[in-house]
C-alpha cells in the first residue's frame, strides 16, 4: 500500500487518468474529489462489497421455476363488411 501526505487542494494522479484531489479536512473527515473516465467504475468499498456480493449470488442461486406461457392462438381476422354504394 502507498501511503502519501496531502493538503486540501492537493491531488494525486492514478495511471494518468485518475485524480484524486483533496478537497476539505472536517476534524478527522477527509473529503475526497474524484475524476476518472466514465467507463471506470468508482464506489465507495462497502457499496463495492455489496455489488460483489450480488453478483456472486446471482450467479449461485438456481433460477426460479417460471411457468410457461401457452402460445397465443392464431387469431383469424373478422371478415370485411361491405361498402354499400348509395
Amino acid at each position: 500500500m502507498l501511503i502519501l501526505s496531502r493538503k486540501p487542494g492537493e491531488s494525486i494522479v492514478i495511471d494518468g487518468r485518475i485524480i484524486v484531489k483533496i478537497i476539505r479536512l472536517d476534524g478527522d473527515i477527509v473529503k475526497l474529489g474524484i475524476e476518472a473516465p466514465r467507463e471506470v467504475p468508482v464506489h465507495r468499498q462497502e457499496v463495492y462489497e455489496e455489488i460483489q456480493l450480488n453478483n456472486k449470488e446471482a450467479l449461485t442461486d438456481p433460477l426460479p421455476n417460471l411457468p410457461r406461457l401457452s402460445a397465443p392462438a392464431a387469431s383469424t381476422p373478422a371478415p370485411a363488411k361491405p361498402i354499400s354504394a348509395k
